[in-house]
């Protein structure tokens, strides 16, 4: 009798635990229950290779962890095959899967006399991290995502390009940085990874600050007003020229400056005083920019050493203005191409600064022009 309790005790453990008899076919059997998130999952039915991949990616996407996907007239070796093909692209090619999946693997057996396939997939990135993927379609959308990370200081960013193309992350960050001096305090060191082969993949964005994340924003929300000020104090009628010297008396006229290079320039600058080259032309052009008012950042040297300063659209005239040789001077002044002696840049790459008549044609008379010679 108690030998009998034993057995009866141990086939209802074997059945509670969902486990079949050794005869090399899979019985799920389970006690009535609620499933939990990452095990409940919709009736899975494929029929060839395509459904099968699409039924284990919809798995993956979902953060599932274990499932069963029955295959009706889908067995034999085509099954033994797909499955091979079907957990490399997976792994591999698949760009969430390739992300999220540490490992895969799979037993075939039978579902109340049905072939079925048992997955179980573990995962180094959490269901909730699968969730956070951000969708962009092209390159643009990734970059606004990216220039909206760096406002919101997150410190990892993971996108689903749909039409993936080589970008040069490090650079976007620059860029955006030096456009949105007032909201992007530091620029992070950028690392990346690429996950995923063909046109849609995945990129994991990693932002490393040295500055903490609470200190960051709060400095962001110490400059904006300044940022604001600006603006409010060339807000009145005059011409252009008024406000390009206004904004720079603003900005001059708040400190004795330090020149000294910071790891947030615009803060360092508009709080306390200290700045180089870089932090006066960035922290200019988005007041400007704020104002109205046309101005670019120009990236180049000055006496062999590397510089920064601004060129303005005045009445549709270009012109240069360095504002640390200006502090120098006394004066805001506004300078030509053929003033800014001792100083290098990409001229491609940026506006003309010449006179008026320079830019105006030179019409040729017909008769000076070279006549075809008449064979």
């Amino acid at each position: 009798m108690k030998l009998r309790l034993i057995m009866l005790c141990l086939l209802c453990v074997l059945l509670l635990g969902g486990c079949g008899w050794p005869d090399g076919s899979y019985h799920s059997v389970t006690p009535h229950q609620e499933l939990s998130a990452n095990s409940r999952t919709e009736n899975l039915v494929v029929t060839n290779y395509e459904e099968l991949v699409a039924a284990m990616e919809d798995v993956v996407s979902r953060g599932t962890e274990s499932c069963i996907i029955n295959a009706v007239n889908y067995e034999g070796e085509d099954l033994q095959l797909g499955l091979i093909n079907a957990i490399r692209h997976i792994q591999k090619v698949y760009p969430i899967g390739a992300y999220a999946v540490e490992d895969l693997k799979v037993e075939v057996g039978s579902n109340t006399g049905k072939t079925a396939i048992a997955l179980s997939v573990s995962y180094r990135h959490s269901r909730t991290e699968i969730r956070k993927i951000r969708n962009a379609e092209n390159r643009e959308a990734a970059k606004k995502l990216i220039c909206d990370a760096l406002e919101d200081y997150e410190t990892v960013l993971v996108l689903q390009l749909e039409d993936y193309e080589q970008m040069d992350f490090t650079q976007i960050v620059r860029d955006h940085a030096m456009d949105t001096p007032q909201a992007v305090m530091e620029i992070p060191q950028v690392t990346s990874e690429v996950y995923g082969i063909g046109h849609s993949r995945v990129v994991e964005l990693t932002f490393s600050y040295q500055t903490s994340l609470d200190s960051l924003r709060t400095m962001q929300a110490q400059v904006q007003p300044v940022f604001d000020s600006a603006v409010l104090y060339v807000s009145g009628e005059g011409s252009q020229s008024q406000k390009y010297s206004q904004l720079y008396a603003f900005l001059m006229e708040r400190f004795d400056y330090t020149v000294e290079t910071s790891i947030t320039p615009a803060y360092s600058l508009l709080r306390h005083g200290v700045g180089d080259s870089r932090a006066f032309a960035t922290v200019y052009a988005a007041m400007c920019r704020a104002a109205g008012l046309d101005c670019v950042v120009v990236t180049g040297t000055r006496s062999g050493d590397p510089w920064v300063w601004n060129i303005i659209c005045q009445d549709d005239v270009y012109y240069h203005v360095d504002l640390m040789r200006c502090n120098e001077n006394g004066r805001f002044r506004k300078l030509l191409d053929e003033e800014m002696m001792g100083y290098v840049w990409d001229y491609s790459a940026y506006p003309r600064c010449v006179r008026e008549e320079s830019l105006t044609e030179v019409a040729v008379p017909e008769d000076t022009l070279p006549q075809e010679i008449e064979k």
